[in-house]
């Protein structure tokens, strides 16, 4: 728990002084908050990850001073990530990093693990998949398909304060639990010193903007979440692959929803900035109107008030893969409740038919 501690306080301090001295420095800001993503209505930094990356180093540091070999396994999977975080922080300073530049890198990063930490998708729980994914030819493709679009979807959702970060938390909080109940300390201690790292970030990020986790934080974060994911999955079979499914398939079904719908709804290329994500319609349809006031302190307010929303629905996945890990079955239809769901609830919102629940009362000052 010591590690834990480290890289929040570690996180907390080096995020402190990026927001202290990033407007000295205007080229870590921000200045663009008119895209169809843009949620903010003034210059902020973006270079959140830069915190969460050297706090996970100095977590796993303090590791080392008393598990030297778990402290020396997680090294290398931040190694690993280093090309994913790399670009991507190239393209929060420079903003001119492609995204396919981006989740190449990312891959290349998979790629590493997968011969580095033997971090491969071997099993899918299902027996005639199973018997092919003992062939390189398929489980390496499939594993970096995976690792890189799970660190995309990690960026697609990073679209309001607190989002990204805390559905992140909620997953490695569930990886830590289950890596305790299988045994497997590597996994456990990897998670609980990036739920630190986070968090030391998320208290700058949450309520008021004053940082932003930017691609280099989005893809470093994914990228160790589908990691860790692929790794307790590979080396504890007592785990179910659908558990894996389960506690990321908010991400995961936000990617492919969107995909499709760029692509056969909208007939537009899916790599193209999207203002209608699930979290983006929450915000318009529900939140942008709850406060009467324009000012930014009030649109600041109303950026706020739309990621609880989606705790709340990642929550539905997170906990049930957490309590039913072992449990295939009922985690296979969990994952169908929540896709139907999300389809359910996208529809309602989509056509100005939100469930009561969901609606907020309009004020006219701030609370």
């Amino acid at each position: 728990m010591l590690s834990i501690a480290i890289s929040f306080f570690a996180s907390f301090i080096v995020v402190f002084f990026i927001v202290k001295f990033s407007h000295k420095h205007g080229g870590v800001l921000d200045h663009d908050v008119s895209g169809v993503q843009k949620n903010h209505f003034h210059p902020v930094p973006r270079i959140g990850g830069l915190g969460i990356f050297i706090a996970t180093l100095i977590g796993a540091t303090v590791t080392y001073l008393q598990l030297p070999t778990v402290a020396e396994w997680i090294f290398t999977l931040i190694l690993c990530g280093c090309f994913a975080f790399g670009c991507g922080l190239i393209e929060d300073l420079t903003k001119n990093v492609s995204p396919i530049r981006r989740l190449i890198f990312t891959m290349i990063s998979a790629v590493v693990a997968y011969f580095s930490l033997k971090a491969g998708i071997f099993r899918v729980d299902i027996t005639f998949i199973d018997g092919w994914l003992g062939y390189i030819w398929l489980s390496l493709p499939l594993t970096v398909l995976a690792v890189a679009g799970i660190a995309n979807a990690i960026n697609i959702i990073d679209g309001f304060n607190g989002l990204a970060s805390v559905v992140s938390m909620f997953m490695m909080i569930s990886l830590a639990y289950v890596a305790w109940q299988v045994g497997d300390s590597y996994v456990m201690i990897a998670a609980l010193i990036l739920v630190g790292a986070i968090g030391g970030f998320f208290v700058w990020n949450y309520p008021f903007g004053l940082i932003f986790l930017g691609d280099g934080g989005a893809y470093f974060t994914g990228f160790m979440l589908g990691e860790l994911t692929v790794l307790l999955i590979a080396r504890n079979p007592q785990v179910s692959a659908w558990y894996a499914v389960l506690l990321l398939i908010y991400p995961i079904f936000e990617t492919l929803f969107s995909i499709y719908r760029r692509k056969f709804v909208r007939g537009v290329s899916p790599g193209l900035p999207d203002g209608v994500h699930l979290h983006s319609l929450i915000f318009k349809r529900l939140v942008r109107w709850t406060i009467g006031r324009r000012d930014a302190k009030a649109l600041t307010r109303r950026n706020s008030l739309t990621s609880p929303y989606l705790w709340l629905i990642s929550l539905l996945a997170v906990l049930p893969a957490t309590l039913f890990w072992r449990h295939q079955l009922v985690l296979m239809i969990c994952c169908l409740i929540f896709v139907v769901g999300y389809i359910w609830l996208y529809a309602k919102i989509v056509r100005f038919k939100s469930p009561r629940w969901m609606i907020l009362r309009k004020k006219n000052k701030i609370l």
